[in-house]
């Protein structure tokens, strides 16, 4: 049966995470609600990672199948016409009939979003944090972060994921535009359930001088949710990109990769 693979937009808001849940509105229910009134069967939807209620993305990719062809031009204008303003689909395309969303997936970013000083605009996307924290002893910490390394600290008490190593290729803290303005970058091949939040959260405490910069390489060997810090907000928290060994949606391969330039924290 054909596959397609779809390039994903959301505002998390007003959704109760990614994956379907009984009686709450959910990002993968309302994809596969309106491709299944489009194309008129049934369809299931496979994402590249479930993010969490409130959490948004720039850069979700998932697949699914139908018996019959679709036209993606005009799949794509269908179903941008009756999803809820909060989800647009960016792209639509054939994709091999052996693509996996998820499984074929080598890295991801993920994107947080900080400000220490009052946004009306940005109010619903943006961790308003108070004092500023110290950014650079918060990036000395977050290079603790890099290699692979068992990431229970930073994993959900209640998940049921039971492999929580994963590999994490880049943790950064930028200016992000305009005074006062920060983001998170975090690029690794697999993220568990409220790592991003609990490792921001935890940077945010070493950033206001509640834990020495030296304490997330104790924190990582404890393997220990109780050692890490609260959670960051989800609302700060986006999915930015997901890549695969091959390029996707027309992608040259000469297409930007991920990891791009840096310019380090001024004092």
């Amino acid at each position: 049966m054909p596959r397609f693979r779809l390039l994903i937009e959301y505002d998390g808001s007003s959704f109760h995470g990614w994956q379907i849940q009984p009686n709450q509105p959910t990002v993968q229910e309302a994809l596969e609600s309106a491709l299944s009134t489009i194309l008129r069967t049934d369809i299931s939807v496979v994402g590249s990672g479930r993010t969490d209620t409130g959490v948004h993305a720039r850069g979700q990719i998932a697949h699914f199948t139908t018996e019959g062809d679709a036209d993606e031009p005009k799949l794509l204008r269908s179903l941008n016409g009756i999803l809820p303003d909060a989800i647009a689909v960016l792209a639509v395309e054939q994709a091999p009939e052996d693509f996996h969303a998820r499984y074929d997936a080598r890295r991801r970013l993920y994107l947080y979003f900080v400000s220490s000083a009052p946004r009306a605009l940005d109010r619903h996307r943006r961790w308003k944090l108070w004092p500023t924290p110290d950014f650079n002893c918060m990036n000395q910490a977050a290079n603790e972060l890099l290699g692979t390394h068992d990431f229970d600290s930073f994993c959900i008490t209640q998940s049921e994921t039971k492999n929580r190593v994963c590999t994490v290729e880049r943790a950064i803290w930028l200016e992000d535009g305009r005074r006062n303005d920060w983001r998170f970058e975090i690029a690794a091949d697999r993220f568990l359930h409220g790592m991003v939040r609990a490792i921001v959260g935890t940077l945010v405490e070493i950033g206001h001088g509640k834990r020495p910069v030296d304490d997330m390489t104790r924190i990582i060997a404890a393997q220990d949710r109780r050692c890490a810090g609260q959670a960051a907000p989800s609302h700060g928290l986006a999915l930015e990109r997901v890549e695969y060994p091959e390029p996707i949606f027309f992608q040259s391969k000469e297409a930007e990769p991920m990891m791009v330039s840096t310019q380090p924290i001024k004092n």
